[in-house]
């Protein structure tokens, strides 16, 4: 009987990097598959990007609710402080931010630099993503690390209709 033969170090490398590009391809099945055989569901790129960061960035809703069930945290950080549920918002992406917040991400929740997702969805004229996030107790009144609002963040990028959307709150 033969004992298994150990991974090298560039072997090791290069499998975690097919594992993330499984990630960026949002390929749910295969991701479930790997994290029933015990993928770590925190594993971190070289940018401190998660598997669920790179799902919810590159849009792909399915891959992040798999993430989410196996208990991926979505309060990770990449190493520019930025959240997978403010990576979605940026990109717009509505599905990956509801499947965020009902796998059960915070809609408060706020990078280092005190952005929310309601903040991105302002600063991006995204009227349906800001409706969705207020609909589900996001604060407009939130301030980020400047003390800038959503509706600050709104006016000073020229949004307009999140702006009087938000406006109209105060």
């Amino acid at each position: 009987m033969s004992t298994p033969r150990q991974m090298t170090e560039d072997e090791a490398a290069e499998f975690a990097e097919q594992v993330f590009d499984v990630a960026r391809k949002g390929d749910a099945a295969m991701l479930a598959a790997l994290l029933a055989k015990g993928l770590p569901a925190n594993l971190r790129n070289h940018n401190g990007d998660t598997l669920l960061m790179l799902a919810a960035y590159h849009g792909h809703a399915e891959a992040v609710k798999v993430l989410l069930e196996f208990k991926a945290n979505p309060l990770i950080a990449n190493d520019k402080n930025q959240l997978p549920i403010a990576g979605a918002a940026f990109k717009g992406n509505l599905p990956v931010v509801k499947a965020l917040i009902e796998g059960g991400t915070p809609v408060e929740a706020a990078s280092s630099d005190g952005r929310t997702a309601l903040m991105m969805a302002a600063m991006f004229n995204r009227v349906e993503m800001l409706d969705y996030l207020l609909a589900q107790g996001a604060n407009p009144n939130a301030t980020d690390a400047q003390g800038a609002t959503a509706l600050a963040a709104a006016q000073t990028m020229g949004a307009m209709d999140t702006a009087a959307r938000l406006q109209n709150l105060v």
